[in-house]
């Protein structure tokens, strides 16, 4: 198993994402993007905070602590990723706004087809070696056929068999998740999840990534004055990125080889792991919390 997969490492990688994003846009209308209309400020601010300020938190994690190296490179890609697909689910067990959510997803998405060669440009190019180039576009090709793509075939998926498009996102989420559980047992089976090399202090510098994006999230949407529900659904979008993509990049930026070790790129692929990992545990307190507070928020309107 573990030199089938190195050998097939990337195409692994798209089977999960292509899969996510077809379940992705089988939920998705166009009228998910009225939003932007009904909303400005709230879909202006999450987005803002997604492309602008989770990037320079990453820099201010990368630089206050002199990462280097894989981990550096792993924090750079979860920054320059949009939200993840299952950031909707959360929101609506957290009773925020979902319509929000999915337009701020949808959005990013989009963006992320410019967006992420350049926040990876600036973030990882002194990282990495001297002869190095960023294959920006390789990178905007590649989420174009496995992120934007996939989408769109879901969105006319959903257009064309209305009733039979819940079941079909459902089985092909299932069919992304179970990708990355090959990717997790291929990896472990090649020896590239060497998680002692990886070692605590880095488990604890991702784990302060996901505290710090979530805590400057709720400043920001606090000091905006945006409604409770808006603001739990913007924390979930910048918490719950789209690992998915972010391991497909890896596996294109930094392609296993039978045979020859990749320190910087199984450090990657571990910082990736461990984050969407912890952003589920991190998604639940603030599911919990969001809970909390739209309880709060309608006993305020019994008492009014």
């Amino acid at each position: 198993m573990g030199g089938f997969y190195l050998a097939n490492e990337y195409w692994f990688a798209v089977f999960q994402l292509v899969t996510a994003m077809l379940g992705m846009g089988a939920t998705l209308t166009p009228g998910d993007f009225r939003a932007i209309l009904r909303e400005p400020k709230a879909v202006t601010s999450g987005t803002a905070i997604q492309l602008i300020m989770v990037p320079l938190v990453a820099l201010a994690v990368i630089s206050a602590f002199g990462i280097a190296g894989g981990v550096a490179v792993g924090i750079a890609l979860i920054a320059a990723i949009p939200g993840g697909t299952t950031s909707n689910i959360f929101t609506f067990f957290a009773r925020g706004n979902v319509p929000l959510s999915t337009t701020i997803t949808a959005v990013t998405t989009l963006a992320c087809l410019f967006t992420t060669p350049l926040i990876l440009d600036f973030l990882i190019t002194q990282y990495m070696p001297a002869d190095f180039a960023m294959p920006r576009v390789q990178i905007m090709t590649e989420i174009a056929l496995t992120l934007l793509l996939p989408l769109v075939i879901g969105m006319v998926y959903l257009r064309l068999f209305p009733g039979s498009a819940a079941t079909f996102s459902k089985w092909v989420v299932r069919a992304s998740l179970l990708g990355i559980l090959m990717i997790v047992v291929g990896s472990a089976s090649s020896g590239r999840l060497d998680w002692q090399a990886f070692g605590l202090i880095n488990s604890v510098l991702v784990a302060g990534l996901i505290a710090l994006l979530a805590l400057a999230s709720w400043l920001i949407c606090k000091a905006l004055r945006l409604r409770h529900a808006d603001r739990t659904a913007i924390d979930i979008e910048v918490v719950v990125r789209n690992v998915n993509l972010g391991f497909m990049l890896k596996a294109s930026l930094f392609p296993a080889v039978i045979g020859r070790p990749d320190p910087i790129g199984d450090m990657v692929l571990l910082t990736l792991l461990l984050y969407g990992t912890l952003q589920l545990l991190i998604a639940v307190a603030l599911i919990l919390r969001g809970r909390r507070g739209a309880k709060r928020g309608s006993g305020l309107d019994i008492a009014a």
